[in-house]
């Protein structure tokens, strides 16, 4: 083996980074490198292209072992994360026997939401009945007022089933913080009851009681370094009024979970997750605990609801499972994997099925749980891990600086940026900045989802403040990243007629073809029929055909050299019979607007925008 090894480094000699640099800038022929190849994240951190060992040379996460401070490797020696799901009980039987069945199917953390009127002794000892409470997660929500008798109701259980306490994992989430954020209301002596919650808890050592939930933040459209900064700044308000109520460090570290979600950047939302146990440890270090392991960070990791899509829904599951490798990878403690049909309906057995053999498949099949953090030492990841560090800590400081995460809550803060960012983002997608698939790039020409809806799709709230009369300070976004494009193509739906949008493809063939692409896909996402052609000799055919066939819209795709004779022949044996559309941006655009020629589609178009004014023109 040492000889092959050997043999392998005489044959590929090493590169030094100027040789690369060099290479690199001959065959950019001139261009500026860091223009050209280094791209600038939404987090606000540059990216190069290529990293080299120089580049973690000096970066103390590389020198740390899985389950050593401060955990940036993960908290544990292992990566067997826990397969969540998430139930809403309606009525505990059901409930119970379905927990009892998803156990056998590979499920052993639950996620158990209860309304009001279940919060007692004999719904709990229903839902519970047979249940391993010592090897099955049992996760509680409900609302805060009522947490601390669940607290009890579920200590009293175990109890008198003989459970060992302390081989009894799970956590109770009665999280008002979030409520807050969502509804834009306060809430009176929350902290009184958070206080209340963490004294009832005292005979379940292993639950946890506090918690973060960033995945709010996270669905709400924010950046990944804002989630984790607020993540990390509420955490800490959590600890600091625990701490100056009385309690120690250790005993309120301890109690603290992480529900977190995951967004589609596949690496650095692995990254996210190695800085996010960085810095928490760094932060809980400095309260001086006695025990190390309160420094650990509970992660439970949910795949984002803000990326998912009504059309082309399908694709819902090739980004959930992205976003759970990644989640998998960074070595969280657990994962829900969000149904892909969640947009548009309560999900069914079928697509709760494939949610858990997305996970199922990472594990037996994949055997992500079998290596702790595989990332470790890639140059790219260990860089994104600080860069994201950094940019988090930033925010972390700012925020404390500011009075704290929970004051910034009361006065709208939190909520206007992570809004702001959300905008930003649509914004993007808007003019295709950021792809969206199936919804704002190649979508499914011949998709109909009116009669798939189940479920009000329309968000609770803008966030943009124009519902403020109703509520004390600004409520978080809760509009998913394709809902205007999908209200634009549910509108060509409720529509008495589908427009048409007819390709009158002339003249260079290459430039014909790939214009009319470019059309039938632009088109194709507010819903219109599409009628792409092979081409057409004249423009006199062209015309006559899109006229024949009852086209609303007559898209000119040719060369820019072209329309100057083509463009002002179409307008005018068109007419007000349909619209003219160019496909591109030609430089005699200027010439052909003077002939009264408006319409023109490119790279360069907000496709939301530029699709909203056509319906407008088209749709009775």
């Amino acid at each position: 083996m040492a000889e092959c090894k050997e043999k392998l480094f005489t044959e590929f000699p090493p590169v030094s980074t100027e040789t690369w640099m060099n290479k690199v800038t001959e065959d950019l022929k001139g261009a500026d490198f860091s223009k050209k190849l280094v791209w600038r994240t939404n987090e606000g951190f540059e990216v190069k292209p290529m990293y080299r060992s120089e580049d973690i040379e000096n970066l103390k996460t590389i020198n740390s072992l899985p389950g050593e401070f401060p955990y940036v490797r993960g908290t544990k020696t292992n990566n067997n994360w826990l397969i969540r799901q998430n139930i809403k009980v309606e009525d505990p039987a059901t409930a119970n026997a379905k927990i009892k069945e998803l156990t056998e199917k590979g499920v052993n953390s639950f996620g158990i939401r209860l309304s009001r009127d279940l919060v007692n002794a004999e719904a709990i000892a229903k839902i519970l009945d047979g249940v391993d409470a010592e090897n099955i997660e049992l996760n509680f929500s409900c609302c805060q007022r009522k947490t601390a008798e669940l607290i009890v109701i579920v200590s009293d259980y175990l109890k008198s089933k003989s459970y060992d306490l302390k081989k009894c994992q799970g956590s109770f989430n009665g999280d008002t913080i979030g409520r807050m954020m969502q509804e834009g209301h306060r809430v009176p002596n929350f902290f009184d009851k958070l206080i209340e919650d963490l004294k009832a808890s005292k005979e379940l050592p292993s639950y946890k009681i506090l918690s973060v939930n960033s995945d709010i933040i996270n669905n709400g459209g924010s950046y990944i370094s804002q989630e984790l900064g607020y993540a990390l700044a509420w955490g800490n308000d959590l600890i600091v009024k625990m701490t100056e109520a009385g309690f120690d460090i250790d005993e309120v570290a301890s109690k603290i979970k992480f529900n977190m979600g995951i967004g589609v950047n596949y690496f650095m939302e692995i990254a996210k997750f190695r800085a996010g146990r960085m810095l928490w440890a760094q932060i809980v270090s400095q309260y001086k605990p006695e025990c190390g392991c309160s420094a650990k960070m509970k992660v439970n990791a949910t795949t984002s609801e803000f990326n998912m899509t009504i059309y082309d829904a399908n694709v819902n599951m090739l980004r959930s499972q992205t976003e759970a490798m990644s989640a998998a990878l960074a070595g969280v403690d657990s994962i829900v994997v969000t149904p892909y049909d969640f947009p548009y309906k309560n999900p069914d057995d079928f697509s709760e099925r494939i949610a858990r053999n997305q996970q199922l498949l990472l594990k037996d099949e994949s055997h992500l749980d079998k290596v702790v953090d595989p990332s470790a030492g890639s140059y790219y990841i260990e860089n994104l891990t600080m860069s994201i560090a950094e940019q988090a800590w930033k925010l972390f400081l700012e925020i404390e600086d500011k009075g704290g995460f929970i004051e910034l809550v009361l006065n709208g803060e939190v909520q206007k940026e992570v809004n702001n960012s959300a905008v930003k983002r649509m914004q993007a997608v808007s003019s295709r900045r950021e792809i969206l698939l199936g919804t704002n790039q190649y979508p499914n020409f011949n998709e109909f989802a009116l009669d798939k809806i189940q479920k009000e799709t329309s968000p609770e709230g803008c966030g943009c403040g124009c519902d403020n009369k109703k509520t004390e300070f600004e409520k978080i976004n809760t509009a998913r990243l394709a809902y205007e494009f999908e209200q634009l193509r549910l509108q060509t739906e409720h529509s008495s007629k589908r427009p048409k949008a007819f390709m009158l493809t002339i003249g260079n063939l290459a430039m014909r073809l790939a214009r009319a692409q470019f059309s039938c896909n632009f088109f194709g996402c507010a819903g219109y029929e599409n009628i792409d052609n092979l081409g057409f000799e004249t423009i006199e055919d062209g015309v006559k055909a899109a006229l024949d066939a009852q086209a609303d819209i007559i898209v000119l795709c040719s060369s820019d050299d072209e329309y100057v004779e083509l463009a002002p022949q179409a307008y005018e044996a068109i007419g007000d019979k349909a619209i003219l559309v160019v496909a591109g941006a030609p430089a005699c655009m200027p010439e052909l607007k003077a002939k009264g020629i408006e319409n023109y589609i490119n790279v360069k178009s907000n496709v939301l925008e530029t699709l909203k004014a056509f319906n407008e023109k088209l749709l009775k």
